[in-house]
């Protein structure tokens, strides 16, 4: 029953995609950048060369299904040469009842299509996606792995808000993101520093979606995103944890829920404060004063919310960066770990520089690492788990 498996994650701006063989070696990776803009398709080999690269006609914005048929057509599921076995697919948000990968039904469609509120984000794109491939390949497997089911380990105290019981019974509630993220690395640590595995790690997954989590011998027990992926650390363009009373004044002051939301997740963060980009890259480069303020901002509020989470464990034997900012961004791992001296972090600034994969001194009292993440793996692994299960 094994075969190569094709991962896909969906947002609102682009389509994510990975092959896998039937070992779990990926053959390729690609995206889909600029959904909704100008979409181009580039696709890469394992060794980060370019295999080819597609721009759509200017002006011109294909359906989902061609985009998701463009990348069939690379694979070569649709010229013969390839057949795969199953599709697995990031969902953002699962709720508190799937906590384990799960194979896409009718019935799972329906549940996650009532969730999309939750995720306005993601959950859409995702579920175009599942139907898109249903209609391509009917009856082909495909698997839906949930970034909020990591989370489900943390005790109740982590996860309830203070709000009426009424409303808590209902889902309202802290969820947790970047799940399979935090998974693949906790996955790693035994490897990489046994002794770190088996102590209390804070892991900054730092992307254009940016978060923390809390880990307790690599299980998650608190992490900075809630209800939904707004919460927390700010991000590339979400603003990250705010007053709720900032939202009942904006309404009242004539803004729509619409208009809100689209404030929140697309319009703030790095971007609305800097009001030049989301691009950490581009605001690292800029000399802009406004710029510099959004990066201080972002810094000063992982080390706060870092802060929060030493709290939760008892104490700190690890810290650990992951993601593009958090693999590629010596800068941001520098002030953030200035920030954190007072708990013992020491940074060796050379292995810093050169983003190496210890990069705290020999007498640092806690040790920091980054580790590269790999949710397309996480995502394989878990749909050719599926995949082998036994038929009834």
């Amino acid at each position: 029953m094994g075969g190569p498996i094709l991962t896909l994650n969906a947002g609102s701006s682009s389509l994510k995609f990975a092959l896998y063989d039937a070992g779990l070696t990926a053959t390729m990776h690609g995206e889909i950048s600029g959904i909704g803009i100008q979409p181009r398709l580039e696709v890469r080999d394992p060794a980060g060369r370019a295999l080819t690269q597609r721009d759509w006609l200017t002006g011109v914005q294909p359906s989902l299904d061609d985009m998701l048929g463009a990348v069939l057509d690379f694979t070569g599921e649709r010229g013969g040469r390839t057949r795969i076995a199953a599709v697995g697919h990031r969902v953002v948000q699962g709720g508190a009842d799937h906590i384990h990968p799960a194979a896409v039904t009718t019935a799972l469609r329906t549940d996650l299509e009532r969730m999309t509120k939750l995720d306005p984000l993601h959950m859409p794109a995702a579920l175009a996606a599942m139907a898109a491939i249903e209609a391509d390949r009917p009856g082909l497997l495909q698997v839906a792995c949930f970034d909020t089911a990591f989370h489900a380990t943390q005790p109740a105290i982590a996860t309830n808000f203070a709000l009426p019981r009424a409303i808590t019974a209902t889902g309202v509630r802290r969820y947790g993101f970047h799940g399979l993220s935090y998974e693949y690395i906790a996955g790693r640590l035994p490897c990489l520093s046994p002794a770190m595995a088996q102590g209390r790690v804070i892991a900054a997954h730092l992307g254009s979606g940016a978060s923390l989590c809390a880990l307790l011998a690599c299980r998650s027990i608190a992490t900075t995103t809630g209800f939904t992926a707004l919460d927390g650390l700010m991000m590339a363009s979400r603003c990250g944890n705010i007053d709720p009373g900032v939202v009942l004044y904006l309404a009242q002051d004539g803004h729509s829920i619409a208009d809100i939301e689209d404030m929140l997740y697309r319009r703030s963060g790095l971007l609305g404060v800097s009001g030049i980009s989301g691009d950490v890259r581009t605001l690292l480069a800029s000399a802009d004063p406004h710029a510099a303020e959004a990066i201080e901002l972002f810094t000063y509020r992982i080390a706060i919310e870092a802060g929060a989470l030493v709290s939760a464990l008892g104490g700190l034997d690890g810290l650990v960066f992951a993601a593009g900012i958090g693999e590629h961004a010596p800068e941001i791992r520098q002030a953030v770990c200035r920030r954190l001296a007072w708990l013992g972090v020491k940074l060796d600034d050379d292995a810093n520089a050169a983003n190496a994969p210890l990069i705290s001194t020999t007498d640092s009292a806690i040790e920091v690492r980054i580790v590269p993440t790999d949710e397309e793996a996480m995502i394989a692994r878990h749909t050719q788990a599926v995949l082998m299960e036994p038929t009834t």
